[in-house]
């Protein structure tokens, strides 16, 4: 650190002569702001107390319809006796522990692979985990070898299915989507012609219409005996189309970077590709995290829009327990709550792991 620099100040004060400083500054300082935040508080006293008699004193855990009528507030006994059903769709019950194991494996390596930012040394060993998991989450999800039966992914549903449908197309719709971006930017009119005719049309289209497209009108152009699986179908539709709002942001990033910065690595005679992944490709990608991870988020939700083509993903199997039973059907309240804490849950750790990736990454600049 340089003799210049200087350490922000420590806090002075108590923890509460602190808090009454902060408050002051960020929830009491003018009229304006104190009507805003008295106003606030007030509403949350009105909403939160009958949510938390509704949803926990007054709930009832019985997986039965007689003891969800006798409760006077929320009958998570549907999530409870359906729980299963929710998770893992319609695939087979006595197999269930393996979308359970591929499920986990799944969000092992993505941790690893998140982790790699503050620990250098599993950075290494990123690709080899993708390489060797993927498989294996294959041959438990699939079956028919090492003595496990062979489920068809049409029986696949519930949460692993919303958790591959998505990591997968993050994974994919990455590299596509900044090779799209390069392309965009590139000198030669060919390929960026290619690339803004293509990225101009994905993203003048909704998703629906993409898996609409790739689910029914695709397999008609097929030549006869020549089949395509439905859900690499809806994959494939998630990753194009993906890519595509990608490409946008990461133009963006390489827009944002200094002319300069292009200039030092023509004066270091890098090639092109050097360049990029020396020089521009981190500063670029580092200025875009928000959208980037916005995108992602994005897309996650996004993996709903299955159930048209008749894929039966995290909320899909929600519906389809409230349809098991008409008695259940009213119920529905619970259900999609549910889905709901589950959705949030995931897009929360996103965002919040977002802002740690920011704050890691501008560690060392001078403020």
């Amino acid at each position: 650190m340089s003799e210049n620099a200087k350490l922000p100040p420590l806090p002075v004060g108590t923890f509460v002569e602190r808090s009454v400083t902060w408050s002051k500054k960020n929830l009491f300082d003018g009229w304006f702001n104190t009507i805003l935040t008295l106003g606030s508080v007030a509403f949350l006293l009105w909403l939160i107390p009958p949510i938390i008699e509704w949803g926990i004193i007054n709930a009832t855990l019985t997986p039965t319809i007689e003891g969800c009528a006798e409760a006077t507030g929320a009958c998570w006994g549907f999530v409870n006796a359906n729980l299963r059903l929710i998770l893992f769709g319609t695939y087979p019950y006595d197999e269930q522990w393996r979308p359970l194991l591929a499920m986990i494996l799944l969000m092992g390596i993505i941790c690893a692979s998140l982790g790699g930012v503050k620990y250098p040394n599993v950075r290494k060993w990123i690709i080899p985990m993708w390489v060797i998991g993927v498989p294996i989450i294959a041959i438990l999800m699939w079956g028919g070898v090492l003595g496990l039966t062979y489920v068809q992914n049409s029986y696949w549903g519930g949460l692993p299915l919303t958790l591959i449908l998505s990591s997968i197309g993050i994974v994919f719709a990455f590299p596509f989507g900044l090779l799209l971006a390069l392309g965009r930017q590139s000198n030669m009119p060919a390929l960026r012609t290619l690339s803004v005719v293509y990225i101009e049309v994905i993203r003048g289209v909704p998703l629906i219409t993409v898996l609409f497209m790739a689910s029914v009108m695709f397999p008609l152009f097929l030549p006869d005996g020549v089949t395509i699986d439905k859900l690499l179908r809806a994959q494939i539709g998630i990753i194009l189309f993906t890519a595509a709002y990608l490409a946008e942001v990461f133009r963006g990033g390489l827009q944002a970077v200094p002319r300069g910065q292009f200039e030092a690595g023509e004066s270091l005679a890098l090639s092109y590709w050097q360049s990029m992944r020396l020089i521009i490709l981190p500063q670029a990608l580092r200025l875009v995290i928000p959208p980037t991870v916005n995108s992602f988020i994005s897309m996650f939700k996004d993996t709903t829009l299955v159930v048209i083509i008749g894929l039966f993903d995290f909320l899909g199997t929600v519906k389809l327990a409230l349809r098991s039973d008409p008695a259940w059907t009213k119920y529905y309240v619970e259900g999609y709550t549910f889905a709901a804490a589950i959705f949030f849950l995931i897009c929360f750790s996103m965002a919040k792991y977002s802002a740690y990736l920011e704050k890691e990454l501008r560690k060392g600049e001078r403020r």
